[in-house]
């Protein structure tokens, strides 16, 4: 049995889906973020059901953004179970947690970004104090069977984050999604450090779209998404979002062939005019990950200036 409880957040993103699972063991998908209307929204959604914080046997994550991982704290009683990416932000690791400005200041110098955005990247941590401090006690990974849950299997699927794990069930062609697929809205895939910091980022477009292709293999018939209703026709809504991506990166394309050399911060600025400075980090993002997929497709070359600054051309 899927129990959605709906709960609140202070983000733009609107409300995020918790859910409750009831089998050998009595589990919660996600526990919102770190507020006290979020923790209020549990507990009703709980009592609803004849349950309390108490009794929740395991916290089951789908990814370590703030909005998902706020409540790990509020579950004496559970383990608490994700991707290892989680981990270090649960612990609050002091290594990882300060590779983010070096990574990220890095990523706006070869960017081309001028100087005056240079104080971002301070922003760039994820608001770890919206985020529980109980860590990991079990780490899944791709394949492993959900104890507790018969039959329901993790699956990587990364992109819009580096942690980010769907959980599939097989008997019941049901998909715990995460935000691997909302019906109302395109999930980002956003630009994040590597958990190692001396990794080269990972390509988050490229995970993406491969993550989506892994459900397209499925015969999933319900979605149970991070955040909006469910999706009772994933694989069209899969292929629609595939196509429109492709679609985008053409008219990127276009654009460097127009104005081409051109960095990412000069492509960002004329892909989002009225956005590229006021939402830097997601237009940035949004910019690499085009950039990334018209080089998996070989239409475009790299090439570097004497600063470090990457330009881009048409192959």
């Amino acid at each position: 049995m899927i129990k959605r409880i709906e709960t609140p957040t202070p983000f733009a993103v609107g409300s995020v889906n918790c859910h409750l699972l009831k089998g050998d063991a009595l589990s919660i998908v996600d526990v919102g973020t770190k507020t006290d209307e979020a923790l209020e929204a549990i507990r009703v959604g709980l009592k609803q059901e004849g349950y309390r914080l108490e009794d929740i046997e395991q916290v089951i994550l789908t990814h370590h953004h703030p909005d998902h991982i706020g409540w790990t704290d509020a579950f004496p009683n559970a383990e608490i179970m994700g991707h290892i990416y989680n981990d270090a932000w649960l612990r609050r690791d002091p290594v990882f947690i300060d590779s983010h400005y070096d990574f990220y200041m890095h990523q706006l110098q070869i960017e081309g970004v001028p100087e005056k955005f240079f104080e971002w990247p301070k922003r760039m941590t994820r608001r770890p104090h919206m985020m529980g401090t109980r860590p990991l006690t079990r780490i899944l990974k791709e394949g492993d069977e959900v104890p507790g849950h018969k039959g329901l299997y993790a699956i990587e699927t990364l992109g819009h984050a580096q942690s980010h794990l769907a959980y599939w069930h097989e008997d019941t062609k049901q998909l715990l999604g995460g935000d691997l697929l909302i019906s109302h809205t395109v999930s980002n895939p956003l630009i994040e450090p590597p958990l190692m910091p001396n990794n080269p980022r990972a390509k988050s477009l490229l995970q993406y779209n491969a993550s989506l292709k892994k459900v397209l293999d499925l015969p999933v018939e319900i979605v149970h998404s991070g955040h909006g209703a469910p999706i009772l026709d994933a694989h069209a809504l899969i292929e629609e979002r595939l196509e429109r991506q492709h679609r985008r990166a053409l008219k990127v394309l276009q654009i460097i062939e127009e104005l081409g050399p051109i960095t990412v911060y000069e492509l960002s600025a004329k892909i989002f005019p009225t956005k590229y400075e006021t939402e830097l980090g997601l237009t940035l993002s949004h910019t690499v990950g085009q950039v990334d997929y018209l080089q998996s497709l070989g239409h475009i070359v790299e090439t570097s200036d004497e600063r470090g600054v990457l330009h881009y051309v048409r192959a």
